[in-house]
């Protein structure tokens, strides 16, 4: 018989609840997911929406709940962390005060959201006072995180417990992931989003909800980089782009130091964000005592009520510059901030660029203010329907009042003015309770005036709802609202680093020339691969194409200009000439598609070459159709890597030439079939990047636009035919029409022998031109050997082509004197950059040279 305590192994029990055996890996792994996701989600990331984790989001609506508002009296800060405690954040007092003190700090915080009075620590460490010492309210920007909370604009979850409901979300009508930042340390990961100026952040948000295709270098216009509370000077930029570009990206900070030579002493009034004053002195002094830097005499802190002061005083034979070059390579006078702009979005961890979480501020924002506008509409609606009702009582008060005098009960009354009158429930309930009062005739026109407010407004709410760029501009006008208000000038300088050397700088500068096949393939060569040749020459092999392929643009620019290149589709893509690889006279380049990201059947048309993007100066484009628009250059400025519209085109046409113009040009339009346009480019008035455009030729049946050139004083038009016949013919031979759109007259004799027009340009006597066939072969010749002649005439032999070859395209190279010029204006820039870079080597040498002695 077997004891009381003996058990079998398959089936023991302890208060009815059989042991299971289980794998403890699993279940640890398992259990520490579990642990892992609740802090990553409910703890230590914060919401990209508002920017809040969830226990900041608590003590925020505790205080919201508790009528703690900017306007109203403190409240000691026990009361509002147990509060929190109690309803929505079951964990440590400790860590929910510890939030509470640094929402009240002016140097953690950029913009405070609780307002504190008492003793809430200091940039030296010291910690704030026991909470039942202090006392706290939101502060006046605060009240903006939770505006129109009760409207229904964001969702509700319950609490721990059931028996309250917290928000998911706050409203926030303002970013303030961005503007206020955040420090979490998750499972796995942790986040570092430094704070930013309010001014900044609001304007770029503006302008991405007006240009949602924008680059970073856009919105780089707005928001120079972060903004500390603690200011301090930000060094360098490249670390700010790579965090704006990729959502992650080191910062260096320094202190803002000024070295008085004459007095032997080194002042700093700023330093870089968190970090502790007290151990930043303690650390110089140690390092004095360690002798890693010598010549310090004394370091104090004269900190008061006029700001920060920390004063380095060195002996009279030590070198100032080289002492504070030593801070800033020994202690927390230089300081990296590393960011890693890592937020929550629809519950899950990413790490967002600059555009990415202003998206997401953008769309929470219309979010919030459809729902606002909804809940608006359902409340107006209702009461207008109760006002209705009042009006169909005062109309029938006699009626009214028998009913309600004859009836058994209040629901007998409700029933038989429903049936008598057609009134719903609601308004045959307000009838009843409507007092006596209510009766007269001056209380009648009262409610016929809200009723016709109730309606003007029901409209409106009504035309939001159905308008996004009503909701847009009322986020636009709410952002600015708090702008004006709150907004002030940046506290953080950003410097360059000198030793940020852009590797642009170390790319050689020279004349170049892109070659592009019709399939794709594209390339770059020095210009000098190109010789001249005489009239009538038969070329060079420019490149190695397929069988089926041709060289059909070519492009003669500077290294360091902008290439663009647009498509068929209407879309440009800008990369720096000497990005294009590099190949010799006969390869075959490199596809397109391997240097920028096409969209599917999307094929390059036309490419330039642009210097810079000077204001005023336009982009001219035209389509194969005739269709012509110019657009301000500078909006291309700032480039997507996914490209940008250029031209919004109708189905069936395509983009086939661009221009470089100044918006008082002639321009000449030619078609394949040899007719020509010439009208003032001021009859076609600018328009944005995805217009249209106007028309600005009328083509016949089968007939497309070939070419477009500028007149310009003391050039001609040179036209090229397909089988190698071409001429120069005088501006003044082309009449300028009044309006554009006409179908033109001839510009060339076309004959079997020409064959059609390949190309068109305006040309200088002392320029080159290259001719391209579409095999692949290219002459460069000089203009002065073509002679000039009537529209009418066929030219003569520019170029020997071969049989079952044609003339593709045509490009003016600039005369040597104009590119000499050029090169050495650019030899100048970089003979001045280099000695700027060789004084600074001298000088860094001269300081580690003073150093060594000194050791």
């Amino acid at each position: 018989m077997a004891k009381k305590n003996d058990y079998t192994e398959q089936d023991i029990l302890f208060e009815d609840q059989k042991i299971v055996d289980i794998d403890i890996e699993k279940e640890v792994k398992k259990s520490f997911i579990e642990y892992s996701m609740s802090v990553i989600t409910s703890r230590a990331l914060p919401d990209a929406r508002d920017g809040m984790k969830p226990g900041q989001r608590r003590i925020m609506y505790a205080m919201y709940e508790d009528n703690l508002t900017h306007d109203k009296p403190y409240c000691k800060s026990a009361t509002t962390v147990g509060n929190v405690l109690g309803r929505y954040h079951p964990h440590g007092d400790a860590a929910v005060y510890g939030t509470m003190v640094r929402f009240a700090q002016d140097f953690s915080m950029r913009y405070k959201l609780v307002d504190g009075q008492g003793n809430f620590g200091s940039v030296d460490g010291d910690g704030a006072a026991a909470y039942r010492y202090t006392e706290a309210r939101m502060s006046r920007i605060a009240d903006y995180l939770m505006k129109d909370i009760e409207k229904d604009v964001v969702d509700f979850a319950p609490n721990f417990d059931n028996k309250r409901k917290e928000p998911t979300v706050l409203p926030s009508k303002f970013p303030n992931l961005l503007v206020n930042g955040s420090i979490g340390i998750a499972v796995g990961m942790a986040t570092y989003i430094p704070p930013h100026n309010l001014c900044e952040v609001i304007e770029a948000t503006e302008y991405r909800m007006d240009h949602p295709d924008c680059s970073v270098e856009e919105l780089m216009q707005y928001i120079k980089g972060p903004d500390f509370p603690t200011a301090a000077t930000i060094y360098g930029t490249r670390g700010i782009i790579d965090a704006y570009r990729t959502g992650k990206g080191r910062v260096m900070v320094r202190a803002k130091g000024e070295i008085e030579a004459e007095k032997n002493r080194i002042i700093y009034t700023e330093i870089p964000y968190q970090v502790n004053k007290s151990e930043l002195c303690k650390s110089i002094g140690q390092l004095v005592k360690d002798k890693r830097i010598e010549g310090i005499t004394d370091v104090r802190d004269e900190s008061g009520k006029d700001g920060m002061r920390i004063v380095i005083e060195y002996r009279r034979d030590a070198n100032g510059q080289v002492i504070m070059n030593q801070l800033y390579k020994y202690t927390q006078l230089q300081d990296t901030c590393a960011i890693n702009m890592l937020a929550l979005v629809d519950g899950e961890p990413k790490i967002l660029p600059l555009s990415d979480i202003l998206d997401i501020y953008i769309k929470h924002q219309k979010q919030v203010i459809t729902r606002r506008t909804a809940f608006e509409l359902r409340k107006a609606e209702k009461r207008a329907h109760i006002l209705e009702g009042y009006i169909v009582a005062t109309d029938n008060i006699d009626e009214v009042v028998e009913i309600m005098k004859t009836s058994e009960s209040i629901p007998h009354s409700k029933e038989r003015l429903c049936t008598r009158f057609g009134l719903s429930d609601e308004q045959a309930q307000a009838i009843v309770e409507m007092t006596l009062g209510r009766l007269t005739g001056l209380e009648r026109q009262k409610i016929e005036d809200e009723l016709h407010k109730l309606q003007e407004l029901i409209a409106d709410l009504r035309d939001i709802l159905a308008n996004e760029y009503r909701v847009m501009d009322i986020i636009k006008e709410e952002m600015n609202e708090i702008k004006d208000k709150f907004g002030d000038e940046r506290l953080t300088d950003i410097v360059e680093a000198e030793e940020e050397i852009d590797l642009e700088d170390l790319i050689e500068r020279h004349t170049c020339v892109i070659t592009m096949t019709n399939s794709g393939y594209i390339k770059r060569q020095h210009v000098s691969e190109y010789t001249a040749q005489n009239r009538g020459g038969v070329g060079k092999i420019g490149m190695t194409t397929k069988e089926d392929d041709f060289i059909d643009k070519v492009t003669v620019m500077n290294s360091h200009s902008y290439l663009m290149l647009f498509t068929n589709t209407g879309r440009v893509y800008t990369v720096k000439a000497y990005r294009i690889p590099e190949a010799s006279r006969t390869a075959k380049g490199t596809n397109v598609v391997n240097i920028l990201e096409l969209r599917e059947d999307e094929k390059i048309t036309a490419v330039i070459g642009i210097k810079d993007f000077v204001d005023g100066e336009y982009l001219t484009m035209v389509t194969k159709n005739g269709v012509i628009k110019k657009t301000l250059l500078t909006d291309f400025e700032y480039q997507r890597k996914g490209g940008k519209i250029a031209i919004g085109l109708d189905e069936g046409d395509e983009l086939v030439s661009v221009l470089h113009t100044n918006g008082d040009n002639d321009v000449i339009i030619a078609s394949h079939e040899g007719h020509t346009v010439r009208f003032s480019e001021q009859n076609v008035r600018a328009m944005g990047r995805p217009a249209r455009g106007v028309k600005g030729m009328s083509l016949r049946e089968g007939d497309y636009i070939k070419g477009v050139a500028i007149v310009e004083e003391g050039k001609t038009l040179l036209t090229i035919t397909e089988k190698g016949k071409g001429k120069r013919t005088e501006f003044g031979d082309f009449r300028n029409m009044k309006n554009r759109g006409g179908t033109g007259y001839m510009c060339h004799n076309i004959t079997e022998e020409t064959g059609l027009i390949a190309g068109i340009a305006a040309v200088g006597e002392e320029d080159d031109i290259m001719v391209i066939t579409d095999q692949g072969t290219i002459i460069r010749t000089g203009v002065s050997s073509i002679n000039t002649y009537s529209r009418t005439a066929a030219g003569v032999r520019v170029m020997n082509v071969d049989s079952d070859a044609i003339i593709s395209n045509i490009v003016r190279i600039a005369p040597e004197s104009e590119i000499a010029e050029e090169e050495a204006q650019i030899e100048q820039e970089v003979q001045a950059e280099n000695k700027l870079l060789r004084e600074k080597e001298v000088q860094i040498e001269e300081e580690i040279e003073t150093v060594d002695n000194e050791e």
